[in-house]
């Protein structure tokens, strides 16, 4: 009985002193993590102080917002690097802390955020304006969100999925190269329905950039390519031959823009060959006022016999016959 007491107290004494251990690992840890989160929050005090262009108030909001961001997961590095190419390139306060919300929200859905970085980080390396940088990010984001609904859609027709923010991306890139977001839901579900896999979305999203990409440097708008690419399903569903399908149908949209040009300058050159060709008309030339080469008013026109042969080339006069004396 007393043994029986002695090895309960021990197992007592035993997880007394592991809880105690455990407990000021935590606090060490903790407290560690906080002074290395303090230390990070004065080095970017310390570079956002080193510029001008910034009040206190502005400041301590930037702060704020690159804690929250740094809390979202979001590398100090990276929000170090988006402070100080803001400042080199004198953007605004109230912008820089737009880009983190932007960055933020989109970490706080899930989805990857390192292509955002490297678009803000672009955009300043340019010295873009505020406002269109503002608008590149934000749709890059929105991108994003219609690429991860896009999979999760496929996703729920079956689709077996292992690496969903590499496909995520695939799809954003191919909706920023203006591929139509229906034609995206439209490769995945098929993709899915026919048992295939998320290599071949992949594959056939990248060869929708490339034929986008092409439309659009020939000219076409974004609804004429989305129109291609419609027509391109609608006339084919089968898989394999879509690629065929929307090339054809760009390279006979382009055939079909060649001819109306031609038939454009066919009919300009016929305008102008019709008013340079010489008249009958008793009107004068606008050209040629003040050039007689007709018989003055009383004069009986020589008689030549026949009537006289157009000149060989438009515009030139044919020289008159020596009137008689």
């Amino acid at each position: 009985m007393l043994l029986k007491m002695k090895k309960n107290r021990n197992k007592i004494k035993s997880s007394l002193v592991t809880f105690i251990l455990v407990v000021f690992l935590t606090s060490f840890t903790f407290t560690s993590v906080t002074a290395d989160s303090d230390d990070q929050m004065a080095q970017l005090e310390d570079i956002l102080n080193s510029s001008s262009n910034y009040s206190a108030f502005q400041i301590n909001m930037l702060l704020n917002s690159a804690q929250d961001l740094i809390e979202e997961g979001i590398s100090y590095e990276d929000t170090e690097e988006i402070i100080k190419n803001s400042i080199d390139n004198s953007f605004s306060a109230y912008n820089i802390k737009k880009v983190f919300d932007i960055i933020i929200e989109t970490q706080q859905e899930g989805l990857l955020t390192e292509s955002l970085i490297n678009k803000v980080n672009e955009g300043l390396a340019k010295n873009i304006d505020n406002n269109t940088l503002i608008t590149v990010v934000y749709a890059n984001a929105e991108n994003l969100k219609k690429a991860k609904d896009i999979l999760s859609e496929a996703q729920q027709e079956g689709l077996e999925v292992t690496d969903s923010e590499e496909i995520v991306e695939v799809l954003a890139n191919s909706l920023e190269n203006g591929v139509p977001r229906e034609s995206l839901s439209w490769l995945a579900n098929t993709v899915s329905a026919e048992g295939g896999s998320i290599e071949q979305i992949a594959e056939i999203s990248e060869e929708f950039s490339y034929f986008s990409i092409m439309a659009s440097d020939l000219g076409l708008s974004f609804e004429e390519v989305s129109l291609i690419f419609e027509e391109a399903i609608d006339n084919n569903s089968n898989i394999d031959n879509i690629c065929e399908n929307i090339q054809n149908s760009i390279e006979a949209e382009m055939n079909s823009t060649v001819v109306q040009l031609e038939e454009g300058r066919e009919g300009k050159t016929s305008v102008v060959s019709s008013s340079e060709t010489p008249s009958d008309s008793s009107e004068e030339d606008p050209l040629n006022v003040g050039e007689s080469s007709s018989p003055e008013a009383g004069e009986a026109p020589s008689d030549v016999g026949n009537e006289p042969e157009p000149p060989d080339s438009p515009g030139e006069d044919s020289p008159s016959p020596p009137s008689e004396n």
